[in-house]
This record gives C-alpha cells, structure tokens and sequence, in this order.
C-alpha cells in the first residue's frame, strides 16, 4: 500500500498516509459526532459533538500508529529493515523488509503490536472509570469509553489467527516453530486468512439481507480484503522457498546492452528498439549504471519530441535505480524489486555493472524451484 503524502519519521521510520484513510476518518467523525454521541449524551451544543468526534478520530488513529511504530521498533531491534508505515483504509502496516529470523522474533514482532493497542485501551478506559466513578458524565466520558473499547476491539480482531492479521504471524511462529517449515508454517497462517474472510463475506451479507444496515456491508468488504491479502501470502511463501538458496548472480543477464545518457529518444528508437531483444536499457558512465530506460518511458515521449529529448530525460534516475550484488540472495532483492515502478534491478561490482535483473529472469527462477521442489517431494 502506497502512502498518497508523507507525515515525518517516527522512531527513525518514514510515516505515510494513503488517501483511502479520509475515507475512514471521515465515516468514523460522522458517526461519532452526528449519531453515538448525540444519542448517549443529548442536548449538548453541536459543535461540541463534532468537536468531540473529532478529537476521538484523531486519537483513534494516533493509536493505530503507535500499534504499527511498535511493530517496527521490535522488527528493527530484531535485525529486520523497515522501509516505512502507512496508513489506509484498514487500518495500517508496517513494510517489512526481509524475514524473522527465527519463530521467537516472528512472534515478538507479530505480538507486540496487538498488546500496544490492548494497553492503550486500558488506558483510556481506567480513564473513564475513574470520571464516572468521581459522577462526572459528560461528553469527554464518551470519548475515552469509545477509544476503550474500539482500541481493546483492535486488540482482539487483530490476534484471530488468520493471514495478515497479527495472530496470522502468531500463528506461523507457532507452525514454524512446531514443525521447522518456514514455507509450510505460512501457508497454514494465509489459508486460515482466507477461510475468516470468507466466515467474515458470509455474515456481513447475512447481517445485510437481515435489514441491520450498512455495517454488514462494511464486514463483507473486511473478508474480501482479508481473503485477497491471504492468497497474495501464500504465493509469495510459495515463491520464497522456489526461490530458497538462489543468488542475483545464478538468474540475472550477464553484461547487458547499455547506453550513454546523452543519447537522444530518436535515435535509441532507430538503433537500438529492433536490435535490442530486452525491453530495458541501462544507461552507463564509465561503466557505473546512472539511470536505466524501458520500452514503456520511451512511448511516452511524442513523435515530435523525440530528436531533443534524452534518454537521461526520461529515465529512471539514478537515485531510484535498484541495485544489488551477484552473491545477494533473490529473496533478499525482491522487496526492494517490488518498489521499483520498472521492476528491475541492476546488478554491480564494485560500483560497475555487471548485470540486469528483469521480471522475467524472476519468473524463470521461480519455475525451476517449484519445479525441483516437487521433484524433492517426490523422493
């Protein structure tokens, strides 16, 4: 998930907010101010409800990145890179660069997360006891007792023991750690995401046709996320271990074409479109990649253009181009790949060029790992 604007650095990692979350903001101000507050409290002023559903949005979210900075700092402590936070339609999520190390780690990471909320649900709800126990009733009550509950509610939805959830990770850490299978541990999690989020369409369509608003509708949408996000896992569990133990160096094109940054669009598309069997271009200076072009830039640039724009113009630059090294691990490269809006990596040493990683090259060594795989069952 894409982050539409960025927030700053929490605990050293960047925070985003993807569009999709005013959405959500939006529903959950709305409803606070203009239906459950009004309705518990009434005869307030309504500024002060809009007023106070505002400042319980703001806070509900302020909660969910503390929920996902937590899972961050322990993955960090835990020898993994974080490449950012982002918030969105539901809810938030930590990338995660790599792998836990071990099921331990797995479960510190995954665990700590559910347990921030929790606590901060206990917070704000000692909070309210003690106001109503001191006989105050007014509007502030209802704001902590609702981030009381929807921060305790966030706890116990995100440790049911499906993929993506929390308690998915809690629950792979406990099939790593009992049968020593990484890839095998994390189908169990995903295919129990998938079978919550078909119980979760199930019932929000029930809870709809039954006349119970809006809400079941909202459950369905929930299931349908959860479901998605479930078989993208367990593909790439499956494409983890067909990838296992393979290097950069044993799928990348050795010593690929390359051309000066200087070279206009016009003529890479009379020297180079036909003769060049690849579909991207790295382009080089003394040998150091400095961009890299692909078929697709090249089509944006207008026919008539094409004679006064250089490559370098419509690269990828520097500065983005991804970059590993021959003895890395390929399973190591491909969260970094998948940021890469071309989708390659380029391959050196010692700062020089010597390969190119393409989606292709991927796939290939994906069919020949899942091929030995079965080949290993079968034995």
């Amino acid at each position: 998930m894409r982050a539409s604007f960025r927030l700053g650095r929490v605990a050293g990692v960047p925070v985003g907010v993807n569009w999709s979350v005013l959405v959500i903001f939006a529903l959950i101000w709305w409803g606070l101010s203009a239906s459950q507050f009004p309705r518990a409290y009434p005869d307030r002023p309504g500024g002060l409800y809009v007023l106070s559903g505002l400042v319980a949005a703001v806070v509900f979210f302020l909660g969910l990145l503390a929920h996902e900075v937590s899972h961050a700092i322990v993955a960090k402590r835990n020898g993994l890179e974080v490449g950012g936070i982002t918030l969105w339609l539901f809810g938030g999520v930590a990338e995660l660069r790599g792998e836990a190390k071990d099921p331990g780690a797995e479960l510190r990471i995954a665990g700590i997360g559910p347990l921030v909320s929790f606590c901060i649900g206990l917070v704000f709800g000692a909070f309210a006891i003690i106001l109503a126990q001191v006989g105050y009733r007014g509007l502030l009550l209802g704001v902590l007792a609702w981030l009381a509950g929807i921060n305790i509610l966030l706890a116990v939805f995100n440790v049911l023991p499906a993929a993506p959830l929390d308690g998915g990770r809690l629950l792979r850490a406990a099939v790593w750690k009992w049968t020593g299978d990484r890839t095998r541990a994390s189908v169990v999690a995903a295919r129990a995401g998938w079978v919550l989020g078909a119980a979760l369409i199930a019932l929000g369509l029930w809870q709809f046709i039954a006349g119970r608003g809006v809400g079941g509708l909202w459950l369905a949408l929930i299931g349908w996320f959860l479901i998605g996000a479930a078989g993208m896992e367990e593909r790439q569990a499956r494409m983890g271990s067909a990838l296992r133990d393979v290097r950069v160096a044993d799928v990348m094109t050795p010593q690929p074409q390359t051309a000066s940054a200087d070279l206009t669009v016009a003529d890479f598309v009379d020297r180079y479109l036909f003769a060049y069997r690849h579909s991207a271009l790295p382009l080089t200076e003394g040998g150091r990649p400095v961009g890299l072009v692909t078929l697709d830039r090249v089509r944006g640039v207008p026919a008539d253009r094409r004679d006064a724009t250089t490559l370098a113009e419509v690269a990828c630059r520097e500065d983005q181009l991804v970059l590993a090294r021959p003895d890395e691990q390929l399973n190591e490269l491909l969260p970094r790949l998948n940021e890469c809006a071309d989708g390659r990596a380029l391959v050196v040493t010692d700062g020089n060029l010597v390969g190119i990683v393409s989606p292709s090259d991927i796939s290939r060594a994906v069919q020949r790992g899942s091929m030995r795989d079965q080949l290993a069952g079968r034995r």
